[in-house]
């Protein structure tokens, strides 16, 4: 039965679709139209419609689809900074010409040539008012500075001039309250009497170093001297009834004994050249302190047996160009080639302080009469002051134009006497750091300045060096 329902059906679709189906197209019964309209297309069109017609119904579909979801609104103010972006872009790669320059540039930028140039000029007028700012204040610390030195300038005159007391070079002074001694490079050593304005000689020591003599020192009282001459000898002066007499040697700094010449095996050998250098003596006149070409420094005691050497330093081998000592005999400072400037403690024997500032040959140390500080000067053509107890710099006074030689302080430790090698002779004010006095007798190098015996309320001093003559200078002003 299934078989034969399939069959009809089968067979009237084969009717439908054969050639044979033609003849009922022309009927006109409505049944035969309406499944001659609906099946015959079906039929002869079944593969080809769906290969060809189906892009144009998905894209119907997906426009369908598309409708059917909402867009998601833009806001105005996403919509404007798009806007501003595109033209900000455009701008961006916009080129036009500066209106002031004619230089190129970007559209709606500064001209980087205009920028440029207005920079510079502000440039140049802050430096202008810098410099301006600057110059005045630079005026006006001068003219303080002027007004000042005015206010605490010393006036000295040159009240006195001993020509040729050396027929060669004077390479140190020393001052006693009534005298005054020299030495160069001769053999002898002399001494003037400062007691009167003719500064008279009152005696001279004859032959006493045979290759000359570079450094003196004498004691506060008076009392005592000591010489050291070029072939290393360091000889013991004692003044007593208006005359100096020689009153003993020195050891070198190589041994132990009192005497001028070293024993070796029994026998005497004489010191090197430069094995006692620069000398100086407490303000008693006990103890003496000498420095040696290899850095060495050496305490005697002259009360002593034999006068022997108590304290030995010992430094960095640099040749030790000057010494000096503590009024009260409790510190030894030298200063060596190398620049390096020693503090030693006498009481321990211990290296008290290092002192920095100078790095270039230190000619000359001092002690301030209070014993607070030391003055230390040299190559560096400066004058460094530095506190005892803390080893610390406190000042530099600078203006000297060659290598300093010789210091000294006055007796009330107010003022600094300096001399250099270009002839001019400073005075220095020790509060206020600044220089009250230059002057200059001739352009040859100074190798000595010292402070003479304060009379009344005049102060004085006297230079000696290369011109072979000693010159005497006293305070203008005071009665």
């Amino acid at each position: 039965m299934a078989t034969s329902r399939v069959f009809t059906a089968s067979s009237m679709l084969s009717r439908f679709v054969s050639p044979r189906y033609t003849a009922f197209q022309t009927a006109s019964s409505p049944m035969l139209r309406y499944i001659s309209n609906s099946l015959h297309p079906v039929a002869t069109l079944s593969i080809p419609a769906i290969s060809l017609n189906v892009p144009g119904l998905l894209k119907d579909i997906w426009e369908g689809v598309l409708r059917a979801v909402p867009k998601k609104k833009t806001s105005h103010m996403k919509r404007r900074h798009r806007q501003l972006a595109g033209k900000a872009l455009k701008d961006v790669k916009s080129i036009n010409s500066c209106p002031a320059c004619g230089e190129p540039k970007l559209l709606h930028h500064l001209c980087p040539n205009c920028v440029a140039e207005i920079r510079k000029e502000w440039g140049e007028a802050e430096r202008r008012a810098e410099r301006q700012t600057g110059e005045q204040a630079e005026e006006q610390t001068e003219k303080q500075a002027e007004e000042q030195a005015e206010r605490l300038s010393k006036q000295y005159l040159t009240t006195h001039i001993i020509d040729n007391a050396h027929p060669i070079d004077i390479y140190t002074l020393a001052v006693t309250p009534s005298q005054i001694l020299s030495a160069s490079g001769s053999s002898s050593i002399k001494i003037h009497s400062t007691t009167t304005s003719d500064f008279p000689i009152a005696q001279v020591l004859k032959d006493v170093h045979p290759l000359g003599c570079h450094h003196l020192a004498t004691s506060h009282d008076g009392s005592k001297a000591i010489s050291v001459g070029f072939s290393g000898e360091a000889k013991v002066w004692r003044y007593g009834e208006g005359m100096w007499v020689e009153d003993g040697e020195l050891g070198g700094l190589s041994g132990d004994d009192g005497e001028g010449e070293k024993k070796k095996n029994g026998k005497k050998t004489k010191l090197k050249v430069g094995e006692m250098w620069a000398v100086a003596l407490s303000e008693e006149g006990r103890y003496v302190a000498a420095t040696s070409y290899d850095g060495r420094i050496g305490v005697w005691d002259l009360l002593t047996e034999q006068r022997r050497k108590i304290r030995q330093y010992e430094t960095k081998g640099s040749f030790g160009l000057c010494v000096d000592m503590s009024a009260d005999g409790r510190f030894t400072a030298c200063g060596h080639e190398s620049g390096n400037v020693y503090i030693f403690s006498n009481d321990t024997g211990r290296l008290l302080h290092s002192l920095p500032g100078l790095v270039k040959p230190v000619r000359a140390v001092a002690f301030s009469p209070g014993g607070k500080l030391l003055a230390a000067a040299g190559d560096a053509r400066l004058i460094g002051l530095y506190d005892i107890n803390s080893g610390e710099q406190v000042a530099n006074l600078t203006g000297h134009g060659s290598w300093i030689t010789s210091i000294d302080w006055s007796h009330t430790g107010e003022y600094l006497l300096s001399g250099s090698l270009d002839g001019k002779v400073k005075v220095w004010t020790v509060d206020q750091k600044m220089c009250v006095a230059t002057h200059s007798e001739t352009d040859k190098g100074l190798w000595s300045v010292k402070w003479l015996p304060k009379v009344g309320r005049n102060e004085g001093f006297a230079t000696a060096g290369s011109n072979c003559s000693i010159a005497f200078y006293r305070e203008a002003s005071g009665g």
